[in-house]
């Protein structure tokens, strides 16, 4: 039965991408507003086909431009991020020279950074830094790689370098804001997650992302649990080192409370995934449930 739902989660996936790529490509060139929103409603569906739960407490800033500083974990935090909000990722090179998934980036408006060229990273700043003046929300990956999803690795201050310009003639942006997400993948078929199954969802090292996907597709209904900051404004941080650690310690403070979370604890946001799901968030937490 697991390699049935993984067939048919598959085969829906691919009957809802496909059509929908040239309908991105074309709102690319019309649209930039419709190209944003897209996305965002696209994987919403995504999250229902894969029978993904989210739990949200907070909200992304709607009507600023934000910096969205995120634990990762696995390829599934891009739609999970993406159904939370219309949002565009921070992605290392290597991500825009794989097969199909490279595809999906760039209509997604990913910013590709190469961390390995110094020009070219000054290039990436300079992106990041016109998207965000346009109003964009862009996700930043600050550990630099993906982990198992049981800790946050230190914070690389490089790859604020766009959010936190060098130079004494330079300051942040005023209406950038900055906000952290902690994501927790909690429970599969309703079980939760001990610290030994949750590499079950993580995709970290050296995995191979296809035999990791089906057999992630085989295990069942996810529930995810997604913290996010309220809104901090840029201009706050003095430099790139204080946003970088404090962002750090935001995040792992978030991630260990939801780990350490007990049964009774759990049950203030993992309780509500029987209900509707729902917009509007609630003033402590709230929950969409897609099924």
């Amino acid at each position: 039965m697991s390699r049935l739902r993984a067939a048919g989660v598959l085969a829906g996936f691919l009957g809802l991408t496909l059509p929908l790529m040239p309908v991105q490509a074309l709102l690319l060139r019309v649209s930039q507003p419709a190209a944003r929103r897209f996305p965002h409603w696209y994987h919403r569906n995504v999250c229902r086909i894969l029978g993904i739960r989210l739990h949200i407490e907070g909200a992304v800033a709607p009507n600023s431009p934000v910096l969205l500083v995120s634990n990762h974990t696995s390829w599934l935090d891009i739609p999970v991020l993406s159904a939370v909000a219309p949002v565009s990722f921070v992605a290392k090179s290597e991500v825009g020279r794989w097969p199909f998934v490279s595809a999906l980036a760039r209509l997604q408006r990913t910013v590709f950074i190469d961390r390995t060229k110094r020009v070219a990273v000054g290039e990436t700043a300079n992106e990041m830094a016109e998207r965000l003046a346009q109003g964009d929300t862009l996700v930043l990956f600050a550990e630099g790689t993906s982990t198992d999803g049981n800790r946050v690795l230190p914070f690389k201050s490089s790859l604020f370098a766009a959010a936190m310009p060098s130079g004494k003639s330079k300051s942040p942006d005023a209406s950038v804001v900055v906000q952290t997400v902690a994501i927790v993948y909690a429970r599969v078929h309703g079980v939760p997650l001990s610290r030994a199954d949750r590499p079950l969802v993580g995709w970290y090292g050296d995995m191979d992302m296809q035999s990791h996907a089906w057999q992630l597709l085989q295990a069942g209904p996810l529930d995810v649990v997604i913290r996010i900051s309220p809104p901090v404004p840029l201009e706050d941080y003095a430099g790139r080192k204080e946003l970088a650690g404090k962002t750090e310690a935001a995040v792992r403070e978030n991630l260990v409370r939801t780990l350490r979370a007990r049964t009774s604890g759990e049950s203030v946001i993992l309780a509500a995934a029987s209900k509707p799901a729902t917009r509007t968030p609630l003033p402590r937490a709230s929950s969409e449930t897609f099924r």
